[in-house]
């Protein structure tokens, strides 16, 4: 049913649309994917997200304990509308809630903060399996529960007598790097799943398409209309 919904959408919008969302999907990954905890900027939030989508990255688990996620719309561009967004909000225990969750779609959590065994960013190994990307909080950076339950530590190297940089800048080096390296690495199964492929057209078809959810309810009353048909000729 997903495949003959995305093809009835389809034929809402024009053909050099939906060959781009073809070219793009095909280098999307959920093999690196980013957690975000307690960002409390909008341009920082914004810019991240913009980042995610410039460099393949599908999904980002937003962690909201003190903070509310907001998005900048002049610094986003619309980079949410493209990527699958996770939020845990409840009202207690949501770093551990996320991180559990990723540990068990066989994630490695991996911190972005300095540590005693932590990895230089050239030197981080993605062949050892998929990897979720934590960054913290501006100020406070990531919390005592992300140090915990993180599987291992990732270091920018820097040169300056500042010692770190602005999340944004922090994630667009990282991403970069790890999404640039991933397409060289043969031996891993980077790319999505040709059914992820198509959870993620549906979830760009309905969010390009004025009034969608509409021409969706139409589309399975209808079907369903013929299915019932059928079975009465039956």
């Amino acid at each position: 049913m997903q495949k003959k919904l995305i093809e009835h959408l389809s034929g809402f919008i024009t053909p050099e649309r939906l060959l781009l969302f073809e070219k793009v999907l095909e280098q999307r990954t959920a093999y690196i994917t980013v957690v975000l905890e307690d960002i409390f900027q909008p341009q920082n939030a914004s810019a991240v997200l913009r980042t995610c989508d410039c460099f393949g990255i599908q999904h980002v688990h937003i962690i909201e304990n003190r903070n509310k996620f907001t998005v900048d719309r002049e610094v986003a561009l619309g980079a949410s509308k493209w990527l699958s967004l996770h939020k845990y909000n409840e009202k207690k225990q949501n770093s551990l809630k996320a991180i559990k969750s990723l540990k068990e779609s066989g994630y490695r959590i991996v911190a972005t903060t300095p540590h005693k065994n932590d990895q230089l960013l050239p030197e981080f190994d993605l062949t050892k399996g998929k990897t979720a990307i934590v960054f913290g909080s501006e100020l406070p950076g990531i919390s005592e529960t992300i140090q915990n339950e993180a599987d291992e530590f990732l270091k920018i190297p820097m040169s300056g007598f500042t010692e770190s940089f602005n999340i944004s800048v922090s994630a667009a080096i990282v991403l970069y790097q790890l999404s640039e390296k991933i397409k060289k690495q043969n031996e891993i199964f980077w790319q999505l799943t040709e059914q992820e492929k198509d959870t993620i057209k549906l979830q760009w078809l309905r969010n390009s398409i004025k009034r969608s959810n509409l021409l969706e309810q139409r589309f399975l009353k209808e079907q369903g209309s013929t299915g019932t048909a059928t079975k009465t000729i039956r």
